[in-house]
């Protein structure tokens, strides 16, 4: 007799039904697994030996036990495969007539008391239940929240392998785990816009880009506040839609970061990595390729500070996400794709040694410091950061006045009202844009109109800056989100002059 259980295996985000088969021969005792187990799985074996034991089940000492984990052609990899293997031993030796077996998938890992640790892949494997006839998953009860977001399936989450058994033989006596979740109402660390005095410019340009997912670079000074502009985003990014939320979160399961009260991803993430990042930590990577940072910032914002003292190599690694919303990682015999729509968000001083400003000097650095410190960032990585800011020393009765500022709140209702006008402006294409900075040069045309006196004043300014194509359809994009927040159906040649003062590089040649 050879029992089988279900699980899955997660091939970068891509999810494969796991048959773990358990079988008896003769032999030397001793627990053999094959189908491609990588080390944590072939170190379950004493594991789950002494699991069982201390969960209060006889073990089979004198049996040779042969477990095929099927597909044998895919590497598995985790502790996820701990639980069924050791239900699989369990039946083998007690014979459980139960259908809990064939309709239920298991994952989870055991520590030595026979208790079940969280895993990640929990809401994968969720959803892959629902979505495949499956009539619920067993699982560790500190997923019980990540998996519960799926509706639809029964969860039936424990805390030790006793519980299991008990469920798998008397299935009437348990009740499907029960959701705690809370969405958070609001967030007490939030930087809010209102305790940013002065830099009316920066937080007009973080409102524009926010309401049309554009990127941005700001230069200035150390000082004047860059850090605390890009922090106070996330008070006004929109919500999360129903489907941005399980597509965030089943990337964020995979890369076992889910295991926190609430588990699933309910605000927009916003990531900030070091500039001592490597190039795998930016795209992710690795043996088993694993999210980096720009997939992990999928559906919300990558900040960069201090962008010239990233590698050059995994700057340029930017360049496929920026374009397409996703990135490939190939290695010899496997290639995964991630997810990776986000909006960049970048800061650097204007030279290397900048100490601030002189008068209403542009900036406090010589035009070969500034040519030099610029090098280390490509062009054609600059031309993919839409908008381009100056942001100035903040003057001191600014810092002293008593004039309150427009609240964060106040400024997401225009970001949200913006984005509901994309929203069903695209609602008509089969694509999945929903903001205008994702628009495609047919988009752009379509969208994007310009009166006879609007293309003049473009071409002028073409001609003048020699603007690259990229730059003029970016100038286009965001005339259209300036012209949204507006509420105006045409854009008017002040949405054209007032984009291209947010084209700094540009404007000054650099």
């Amino acid at each position: 007799m050879v029992s089988r259980l279900k699980s899955i295996t997660l091939n970068g985000l891509e999810i494969i039904l796991t048959e773990v088969e358990v079988g008896f021969s003769r032999g030397i005792p001793g627990i053999t697994i094959v189908g491609l187990p990588d080390n944590a799985i072939k170190e379950s074996r004493e594991r789950i030996k002494l699991a069982i034991k201390n969960a209060g089940f006889e073990y089979p000492l004198r049996s040779k036990i042969v477990i095929n984990l099927s597909p044998a052609d895919i590497r598995k990899e985790g502790s996820s495969l701990d639980l069924p293997i050791a239900v699989g031993i369990l039946n083998h030796k007690y014979h459980f007539k139960s259908d809990i077996l064939k309709k239920y998938l298991f994952s989870g890992e055991l520590n030595l008391n026979g208790e079940l640790n969280p895993v990640k892949g929990i809401l994968n494997l969720s959803l892959y239940a629902k979505r495949n006839g499956f009539n619920g998953v067993v699982i560790p009860f500190k997923n019980g929240n990540e998996a519960s977001f799926v509706s639809g399936v029964e969860i039936h989450a424990f805390k030790d392998l006793k519980e299991v058994v008990n469920f798998i033989i008397k299935p009437a006596d348990s009740k499907p785990f029960t959701c705690n979740r809370k969405i958070p109402e609001g967030d007490d660390q939030m930087n809010d816009f209102s305790e940013i005095k002065g830099q009316y410019l920066a937080k007009r340009v973080m409102e524009i880009a926010t309401a049309g997912f554009h990127n941005v670079l700001m230069i200035g000074p150390p000082g004047s506040g860059k850090s605390m502009i890009a922090k106070a985003l996330p008070s006004i990014l929109p919500d999360m839609e129903e489907e941005e939320i399980l597509e965030t979160s089943l990337l964020y399961s995979a890369s076992g970061l889910l295991n926190h009260p609430n588990s699933i991803v309910q605000k927009r993430p916003f990531r900030s990595p070091h500039h001592t990042i490597s190039d795998v930590g930016i795209t992710g990577g690795g043996k088993y390729p694993v999210p980096g940072e720009i997939s992990l910032a999928h559906n919300g914002v990558l900040f960069l500070d201090e962008l010239p003292y990233f590698k050059k190599t995994a700057l340029e690694v930017l360049r496929q996400p920026l374009e397409d919303g996703k990135i490939t990682i190939s290695r010899s015999l496997i290639s995964h794709t991630f997810p990776a729509k986000f909006m960049l968000v970048a800061a650097m001083n204007p030279c290397e040694d900048s100490i601030g400003m002189k008068g209403y000097q542009y900036f406090d650095c010589t035009e070969s410091q500034k040519r030099n410190y610029y090098s280390k960032i490509s062009k054609p990585l600059l031309d993919r950061i839409d908008m381009q800011i100056e942001v100035k020393k903040v003057k001191i009765d600014e810092i002293t006045s008593k004039v309150k500022s427009e609240s964060s709140k106040e400024i997401k209702k225009r970001v949200v009202n913006a984005r509901q006008l994309q929203l069903r402006r695209f609602s008509r294409l089969k694509s999945k844009l929903f903001a205008n900075g994702q628009m495609s040069n047919k988009e752009i045309k379509r969208y994007c109109t310009l009166s006879l006196r609007g293309e003049q004043l473009i071409k002028s300014a073409v001609n003048k800056l020699n603007l690259s194509a990229r730059s003029y359809f970016k100038i286009l994009k965001i005339s259209r989100t300036i012209a949204d927040l507006e509420n105006a159906p045409e854009i008017k040649p002040s949405h054209l002059q007032e984009a291209l003062q947010y084209r700094t590089l540009d404007l000054f040649q650099l």
